[in-house]
């Protein structure tokens, strides 16, 4: 092997390493503080028991077959995953103040392994977010289909949503540079792609300019590919969700894995 030439197998080796050192460093600092799981939990929680209860009884949005709190369920579950993954630039900001990004920049682990690692880890919180809202669903006697594939199913669904949300706002925080901007432009995103989605009621009868937007927004494909898995027992579409999902995350990690650095000027 000539001399100063990189062993590809090796530095693929390295790189895996790295991601799951990282994942698992991300990882252990949330279970550090359990609390916070447990209150963003509550949100879901009021949004399925108080707001889905009571617009389940009024019957205006047309849900087909399905009640309407069943069509809310994978709805609130994509929110959670949202909202819970948008404020990952919150942590890379704070990271920044403490003077932890500053060593990690200085290590060999390739800007795209870091911030695909910290990508990764809010699936974790993703996942604590979706136990409690199905828990929550099937006590309300929502009929959820189970099965070995449609379990590996919501597994993906889940990791692409959080992993591109969790992008998303490192990008957003890349660009702002504070706490209080990255707080206020989070919330202006989140909600816009939230109402512009099909969480809370179908496309069809959204006005002709939303129904544009909701097709542009993944929280859309994430939604529709959840109540595809979770509701009906011949899903349609699911592979048009997971492409949409999967070329969005490949996005948001390339433009984050640019400007991730912008951090530290």
């Amino acid at each position: 092997m000539p001399s100063g030439s990189v062993n590809p197998f090796k530095e693929a080796l390295f790189d895996a390493f790295s991601l799951a050192a990282i994942v698992r460093m991300e990882t252990l600092k949330i279970f550090k503080d359990p609390t916070e799981m447990l209150s963003r939990s509550l949100q879901p929680v009021l949004w399925l028991l108080i707001y889905g209860s009571a617009m389940n009884r009024t019957g205006f949005i047309p849900t087909g077959d399905l009640s309407y709190l069943a069509f809310l369920a994978p709805g609130i579950v994509a929110q959670s995953i949202t909202f819970v993954s948008i404020f990952n630039g919150l942590s890379i900001i704070w990271e920044r103040d403490m003077g932890i990004l500053q060593r990690m920049m200085t290590t060999p682990v390739r800007r795209s392994v870091l911030v695909l690692g910290k990508m990764l880890a809010g699936s974790v919180r993703s996942f604590s977010q979706l136990i409690v809202v199905l828990a929550l669903a099937t006590f309300m006697g929502i009929e959820l289909i189970w099965s070995p594939g449609r379990v590996v199913g919501l597994v993906i669904l889940t990791i692409l949503g959080s992993t591109f949300f969790s992008g998303l706002s490192m990008t957003i925080a890349s660009i702002v540079r504070t706490r209080e901007r990255m707080m206020g432009i989070g919330q202006l995103v989140t909600m816009p792609l939230f109402f512009a989605s099909n969480a809370l009621y179908p496309v069809s009868i959204m006005p002709a300019w939303l129904q544009a937007l909701s097709r542009l927004n993944p929280l859309t494909y994430l939604v529709d590919g959840l109540r595809n898995l979770l509701l009906y027992r011949q899903p349609v579409g699911i592979a048009t969700d997971l492409a949409i999902l999967v070329f969005s995350t490949l996005l948001v990690w390339s433009v984050c894995s640019v400007l991730y650095p912008r951090l530290l000027r």
